[in-house]
């Protein structure tokens, strides 16, 4: 009895082990199908679970797969080999949309992909919508799902800029004679792009910008600021959008920058201005949006650009007379510095000021709007909401503690130093 048991036992874990082999066989053969599952060795040399979002055959059972780690943002997608895989705990989800592999797969809604208000804006009038505060919102989720889908794979792998050579993030809608090569060169000055390092070179002998065009509005130290007209300077704000959308996953904005104006800053020396980052605005935003969309670029990142830009923005907002706020949806990364901001800004007027203070006072002595001012606090844990209303609940030492988990000392905004008048809509030109 015991001998026909331990037959019966072998049979099977021959069978598990044919089931694997011609499992194994299939995935070599045919691939992994689009969709699927798989843990894939990440840069900590660890196995990370991703998912195959395209795939591309380099020969007789040769396959290498674009794939999204799920744990992480997707700006770490990228281009694996099959032996960075354990394919034998793949767990194969081919896509509802096609019965066979080789097709494109059906993307699930993220619920971090949010309809931002310039591609719904560029849709109504695309498709000439009358606006409807009640209408039915279908029609922008199938684009939003369309521009994700288009845009799921990386298209440059790194841009050279100067003197740094740049990994990308995210698909960008470069022309495609441009796309799917290893390098993009771009003029770190005028931003053309060119597919080939010598065209970069002669293209420098000729180019005879030496920062952006339009107007230096700010000069302190190294540091500058110069503001673009998209509707004066088009092509390079075109190419600026583009650049940013290598680093930017919601933003949809390439070709309509006529109605933005572009905040440029960057750090001079004896061979020019180098732009660090950028922000738009608005020329007349009915939302109280002081800033459209925000990058720092990655060399540049970590080293308090990205509060300095913000900064710009309010100070901006303050010779208007207004109030401002971020258009959202915020970027992770923009979340995150603005979030530095407030919290730096408010920290510094709670301990400065004596006596009663309201929000709707560090609104008007900051420019920053009542909302942001509430949410930060809150995160602060600095505000109750008593009998209807918010109160600000703080103690000096509070404060304090509050001041040296965030204290860093970094370079300031010089009000003085900016020269700028606001922009007026229908004017030829800003008088200065």
């Amino acid at each position: 009895m015991l001998n026909a048991c331990q037959e019966g036992e072998g049979d099977e874990a021959e069978e598990e082990e044919e089931g694997d082999e011609e499992f194994m066989n299939g995935i070599v053969h045919n691939g992994l199908p689009i969709g699927a599952h798989v843990p894939c060795l990440w840069r900590d040399n660890q196995y990370h679970t991703a998912k195959v979002v395209e795939r591309q055959k380099m020969g007789e059972g040769r396959w290498r797969y674009y794939v999204h780690y799920l744990e992480f943002n997707r700006r770490l997608d990228q281009w694996v080999e099959a032996d960075r895989m354990n394919l034998k705990k793949a767990s194969l989800a081919p896509s509802k949309k096609s019965s066979s592999s080789r097709s494109m797969p059906q993307m699930q809604d993220s619920p971090h992909r949010k309809i931002t208000r310039n591609l719904k804006r560029k849709f109504d009038e695309m498709n000439h919508v009358q606006k409807d505060p009640h209408q039915d919102d279908s029609k922008m989720a199938a684009l939003e799902k369309e521009h994700e889908e288009i845009t799921k794979v990386k298209n440059i792998n790194t841009i050279e800029l100067g003197r740094y050579q740049i990994d990308t993030w995210y698909f960008s809608p470069y022309p495609e004679e441009y796309t799917n090569r290893d390098t993009l060169y771009i003029c770190e000055f005028c931003l053309k792009y060119m597919k080939r390092k010598k065209t970069l070179i002669r293209h420098r002998l000729k180019c005879d910008l030496g920062h952006p065009p339009g107007n230096e509005i700010y000069r302190k130290d190294t540091l500058s600021v110069f503001e673009i007209d998209g509707k004066r300077n088009k092509i390079y704000c075109q190419n600026l959008c583009l650049l940013a959308k290598l680093f930017l996953d919601h933003k949809t904005l390439y070709y309509d920058v006529e109605p933005f104006l572009f905040y440029v800053m960057c750090e001079c020396d004896a061979h020019g201005c180098h732009m660090v980052g950028y922000f738009s605005k608005e020329k007349d935003s009915p939302d109280d949006y002081n800033l459209a969309c925000i990058l720092t670029l990655p060399p540049y990142q970590r080293k308090g650009y990205g509060k300095l830009l913000i900064s710009f923005s309010y100070e901006l907002s303050k010779k208007e007379n207004k109030v401002g706020t971020p258009e959202k949806p915020l970027s992770d990364l923009g979340l995150l510095s603005f979030r530095s901001y407030w919290t730096q800004v408010l920290l510094e007027i709670l301990r400065k000021h004596r006596g009663n203070l309201s929000i709707k006072d560090i609104s008007q002595m900051t420019a920053i709007k009542t909302e942001d001012i509430i949410s930060t606090l809150q995160s602060l844990n600095l505000i109750k909401y008593w009998k209807g209303q918010h109160i600000i609940s703080v103690t000096p030492k509070v404060i304090e503690d509050h001041m040296k988990k965030h204290a860093k000392e970094s370079v300031r905004i010089d009000p003085a130093c900016i020269h700028w008048v606001p922009y007026e809509m229908g004017t030829v030109a800003k008088k200065r």
